[in-house]
């Protein structure tokens, strides 16, 4: 599968691949305009580290969702 290239991807493993970016990019931007608009004092941490966190992978974003924001 590791040998596969794009043109010998089926369309609907092509799609996937489209979606599954189009998902981490939307997720990734909206975690980054949370952080810039909450205050410090409603997010664990600094607010530089959450961002730089997020542009690590995809488990960034979704732990700022899950741990980073008071409630």
């Amino acid at each position: 599968m590791a040998n596969k290239s794009w043109s010998n991807l089926s369309t609907g493993q092509r799609r996937g691949v489209v979606l599954s970016g189009v998902v981490q990019f939307a997720l990734l931007g909206a975690a980054l305009v949370d952080i810039w608009r909450r205050p410090e004092e409603e997010i664990r941490g600094s607010k530089r580290l959450w961002a730089l966190a997020s542009f690590v992978n995809f488990v960034g974003p979704v732990a700022y969702f899950a741990f980073g924001r008071k409630r």
